[in-house]
């Protein structure tokens, strides 16, 4: 079992006299462990998180790639992307990392792709989009940003598999809008992918 932080901090669902979730347990009904309060009850659900992120191209068919400034993979390129935050749609959060890490304005299109990431408990929820001008510089969380043809991304310094597959889904469907959104590849895929270089 991964380790997971435990803090001293109380949600506010507990209840005001009680310690917190602080013992592991398999709650009534349920099966598998969770934190638990056992003073109140109270069960801290760890679920999945959400990444929002697009490829972004400019009228040219150029791509826009960030380089990360933060850990992990610090220094490697990315597509904007991050997590979801409260209240927002993933269409919604998608623009806003666009903006946050390349002050880039982008037109969604579709959704491109959702990828299952168990390992690492993330759900990633790629889409396709436009730039709505090709003046962009990094944010505060990219050490650069640029747009890229095709032949000249940097495929051996992309940051997560999830960036090559993303890329890679979108220069397949160029031209096309019919397409359902695309899940984690098979090794079929991969292989034909490897080719394409």
């Amino acid at each position: 079992m991964p380790d997971e932080k435990i803090t001293d901090a109380k949600p506010a669902d507990c209840a005001p006299d009680c310690g917190g979730p602080r013992v592991r347990g398999i709650p009534p009904g349920e099966d598998r462990e969770r934190l638990m309060c056992p003073d109140c009850g109270y069960i801290a659900y760890q679920n999945p998180l959400i990444v929002v992120g697009a490829v972004a191209t400019w009228e040219d068919g150029r791509i826009l790639l960030c380089r990360r400034a933060i850990e992990p993979r610090k220094g490697f390129w990315t597509l904007p992307a991050g997590y979801m935050e409260e209240r927002e749609s993933t269409r919604e959060g998608a623009a806003r990392e666009a903006w946050e890490e390349a002050r880039a304005r982008i037109d969604i299109d579709h959704l491109l792709a959702i990828y299952d990431i168990p390992r690492i408990s993330q759900v990633q929820m790629i889409f396709r989009a436009r730039l709505l001008s090709p003046d962009v510089e990094p944010g505060p969380e990219s050490l650069d940003v640029g747009l890229f043809a095709w032949k000249d991304i940097p495929w051996s310094e992309l940051a997560f598999p999830t960036v090559v597959w993303a890329l890679r889904e979108h220069h397949e469907r160029l031209g096309r809008t019919d397409c359902a959104p695309a899940v984690n590849p098979t090794p079929d895929a991969l292989a034909r992918w490897e080719t394409m270089l």
